[in-house]
């Protein structure tokens, strides 16, 4: 077919595409699902009672692991899926992910939880372009714009209910059971996508870039390391000093590497477009402050204010439904008032949002909290939708997919080193204000309280009389911790809004002429298109 036709042939999509997609749906809600579950999730197992004592740095870790193996293998998971064959594939990373949850549910030690973590970032790496491939492949052109968007809307649905069904089964079941959930979903979609997708491949796959893939994993894992080492003990020792120096040298033989080939993991060469590197970096911002102070907030809420994984849960939904209600609208404003407008005010409501809680204090009223949330949800609503049409824009089509690969490896990488280093701000000034509180303690409790606010609860379990100062200490040092890592957050947010305000287009000409194929109108919507 002609792309610039304007007549598309009567049927050139599958019959059973609207129930494809559905398929489509729960595989893609059961990975997002996972990660919002674990929010409500981290007091649980760093209790050593009802969990796995985890520590801070092991939680951030439980995070990350999963984020940087999604992260790093996202490209060469679309090379594979075009290669073997895109159903063989997202059943693959459906299986793997469904056994990963079942490790995960099932983990004796912290370290045991990290791995299974990892395992289940593979799982999701092979997952996710599998099924926007398979959109790609099963919908007319004229309808993908409308399935794309509903792929999308289960990314919004997966955050908005996955704290609550985390908090539920919390409530009810051991802390395992938020891993555990995953493996029925995971036993219907595998039979679903057996029964219902057609398999298809790309005629002409990309090379794998198995050099690019391992250097960007190490070098992103020692980044991280070396922030989260530091938190922990400080960035003047050689171990987090000397991690992100060979982090530095491992990323720059990255560069260098991805410059030199003709399939790159990462099209780094990309990035010498203006439009485009502003566009990921401020997505790469964003998601850097936002994910970095979910990670903080979720401990305030079940420890500082004391509320169990339900009532916690639901506080991190004004944050969902405000990208819900304003996002399908963020089309318009841009179309409106241009991509730099919206993106620069879609990013200054989030560093609000973020700067509130520098005044969060231990008794502020809780209506409070739900509003900030609400705040950053509605800029991150106003922050995805004019990056993305920035990104399409400054690239040629053929390059749209690469395009949405490279936003989505750089939104990852950016949350998961806003989780290490917001982590490490808020390790560093809590260690430093218990030094004093804990000067009494028996070594071991001292390190454990000293650690993070989660080993000060459960020292005070077994402090006697000396309980209610410890746990008083204790939340002092670590909402102070908290207001730092706010400021860090919400600097970074700012940030992001000077990006988009300097480099980002404006409105477009009244007279720019009218999209005319289904593409072009998607386009115009701020809709990724990927190419089958």
């Amino acid at each position: 077919m002609d792309a610039t036709s304007q007549t598309a042939p009567p049927d050139t999509g599958h019959p059973r595409r609207w129930a494809i997609l559905g398929v489509l749906v729960i595989s893609l809600l059961v990975v997002v699902l996972d990660n919002t579950v674990l929010n409500v999730a981290m007091r649980t197992i760093a209790d050593p009672r009802h969990g796995l004592g985890a520590t801070q740095s092991q939680l951030e870790w439980a995070i990350n692991s999963y984020t940087l193996v999604f992260a790093g293998l996202l490209f060469t998971a679309g090379i594979l899926a075009d290669r073997l064959g895109r159903r063989i594939t997202l059943t693959i990373g459906l299986v793997l992910f469904g056994i990963a949850s079942l490790i995960s549910a099932y983990a004796n030690s912290p370290d045991q939880l990290i791995w299974a973590r990892a395992l289940m970032g593979l799982g999701a790496a092979a997952v996710m372009p599998s099924t926007l491939s398979i959109i790609a492949n099963v919908f007319d052109p004229r309808e993908r714009g409308r399935a794309i968007g509903v792929w999308a809307g289960a990314v919004g649905l997966g955050v908005a209910i996955g704290p609550i069904v985390g908090g539920l089964l919390l409530e009810h079941f051991w802390w395992g059971s938020v891993f555990l959930i995953n493996v029925p979903i995971v036993v219907v979609g595998v039979a679903l996508v057996s029964v219902l997708i057609p398999e298809s491949r790309d005629p002409k796959p990309g090379r794998i870039d198995v050099v690019g893939v391992l250097l960007s994993i190490v070098g992103l894992t020692l980044l991280t390391y070396g922030v989260i080492e530091g938190g922990e003990n400080g960035f003047g020792s050689p171990r987090s000093w000397g991690t992100l120096v060979a982090s530095a040298v491992v990323l720059a033989a990255f560069v260098v590497y991805e410059r030199r080939i003709e399939f790159p993991s990462l099209d780094v060469r990309l990035f010498a477009n203006r439009q485009f590197s502003a566009s990921t970096g401020m997505i790469g911002l964003v998601f850097f402050a936002a994910m970095g102070a979910m990670f903080f907030s979720a401990f305030y809420l079940q420890l500082v204010r004391g509320y169990g994984p339900l009532a916690s849960g639901a506080l991190f939904v004004p944050f969902a439904v405000g990208q819900m209600v304003f996002a399908p609208r963020s089309a318009a404003m841009v179309k409106r008032f241009g991509p730099k407008a919206v993106s620069t005010v879609g990013l200054l409501l989030v560093a609000v949002g973020l700067a509130g809680w520098i005044f969060i204090q231990a008794d502020t009223p809780i209506w409070v909290i739900g509003a900030l949330f609400f705040i950053m949800g509605v800029g991150m609503a106003n922050v995805m939708p004019p990056a993305t049409e920035s990104i399409m824009a400054a690239l040629p089509r053929e390059k749209a997919g690469v395009g949405s690969a490279v936003s989505n490896t750089i939104r990852q990488v950016g949350g998961a080193l806003g989780v290490a280093a917001l982590g490490a701000v808020v390790s560093s000034f809590y260690r430093d204000d218990m030094e004093s509180a804990t000067a009494g303690l028996p070594a071991a409790a001292r390190s454990a309280a000293g650690e993070s606010i989660s080993g000060a609860y459960g020292v005070a379990e077994h402090a006697g009389p000396a309980a209610p100062a410890l746990i008083q200490h204790a939340n002092d040092a670590f909402i102070t911790a908290m207001h730092y890592a706010s400021i860090g957050s919400a600097v970074f947010a700012v940030l992001g809004a000077v990006v988009a305000a300097i480099w980002l287009p404006g409105k477009r000409p009244a007279t720019a002429p009218a999209p005319t194929t289904a593409e072009g109108v998607a386009e115009e919507q701020g809709v990724e298109l990927v190419d089958a």
